[in-house]
């Protein structure tokens, strides 16, 4: 059996221009014109020529991740991006993901909302978590390294949260400013701590008041249900129904991202290849060690789509196996 796992990026991957290639693909300038339009958001701007403190900002960064994954998405079906669906390349698929804030670019693909919703909602999500967290100083650090244990030790030490788990040894700790200081002054044991580029500590109870901001926002939406399992954050179940996919869109935004949960059920499906999507290269890191022996494309460029659409071409010509 051959499984196709698609994937899209979170909050951190992104970087100054990394649009810029992508717009050298016919029709792709119209589609983010009409998703900026839809968000409020000048995405071309922001993912061609803004530099690296502009599309940090929670805001902005959010939208430009889901916009470069669905672009990339539809790519994928052909350089000719008019009238393309972003959604049809996930039917190859046998589950799709999204690590944070990816996984509404993978709902979209999933089939549960469109693309329009997906740039919507994220926008009003980048809004709402930045203004949470303008309320305290606040941010994320990696903890790279050294025994579970003694981390989750050190981190409760130091009133921090395991925001994401990563797999691989790879933890981030969320907390006030204070808080990640002295995380760094005392790091646990065999480990190396690494500030990231985000600016709040979300996943935590400090994204609280965006957690209202969002359910408001998905009110809005009617739901499909998933035309392919949407592997969750929460606990990396397979989850194929529309609404219970939007109640966790919702919760996740305050809620801890088990990203090495989500690789666990990857390998339980049988994942013989993994797809990253725009900007690519963090997860399919991930899943080097994670799941050894998968095939791994990350799409950084227009340069990776050959290499994408040979791996969906094998996954879609035979049988496929989903929970």
């Amino acid at each position: 059996m051959r499984v196709l796992v698609l994937v899209s990026p979170g909050q951190g991957s992104q970087a100054p221009g990394f649009l810029t290639p992508w717009l050298d693909l016919p029709g792709a300038a119209d589609r983010l014109g009409a998703w900026s339009e839809a968000a409020g958001i000048d995405l071309i701007h922001y993912g061609t020529q803004a530099g690296e403190e502009e599309i940090r900002d929670t805001a902005v960064a959010q939208p430009l991740l889901v916009a470069g994954a669905l672009l990339s998405a539809a790519a994928l079906a052909g350089d000719d991006l008019t009238g393309r669906d972003a959604a049809a390349s996930a039917r190859a698929a046998g589950a799709v993901a999204g690590h944070s804030v990816g996984e509404l670019a993978a709902a979209a693909l999933a089939g549960v909302f469109s693309e329009t919703d997906a740039v919507t909602l994220v926008r009003r999500r980048g809004l709402a978590m930045a203004e949470a967290a303008s309320a305290a100083e606040t941010g994320m650090s990696a903890v790279l390294g050294g025994d579970p244990g003694e981390v989750a030790s050190v981190l409760e030490k130091h009133g921090l949260t395991a925001a994401n788990n990563n797999g691989g040894g790879q933890v981030v700790a969320a907390g006030t400013a204070e808080q990640l200081a002295a995380l760094a002054a005392e790091p646990p044991e065999k480990a190396r701590v690494v500030p990231l580029k985000v600016a709040g500590a979300f996943h935590t109870a400090h994204m609280a008041p965006a957690v209202a901001a969002m359910s408001e926002a998905a009110a809005r939406v009617t739901p499909a249900d998933a035309a392919v399992p949407f592997v969750s954050n929460a606990d990396g179940q397979a989850v194929t129904s529309g609404e219970e996919i939007m109640r966790r869109l919702v919760d996740q935004v305050a809620g801890p991202v088990r990203w090495d949960l989500c690789m666990e059920t990857f390998g339980s499906m049988g994942a013989t290849a993994l797809i990253e999507l725009c900007p690519g290269g963090t997860l399919t890191a991930l899943a080097r060690r994670a799941l050894p022996g998968v095939k791994r494309v990350a799409l950084k460029t227009p340069d990776n789509l050959a290499a994408a659409r040979e791996l969906i071409a094998e996954h879609a010509a035979g049988p496929t196996t989903a929970p």
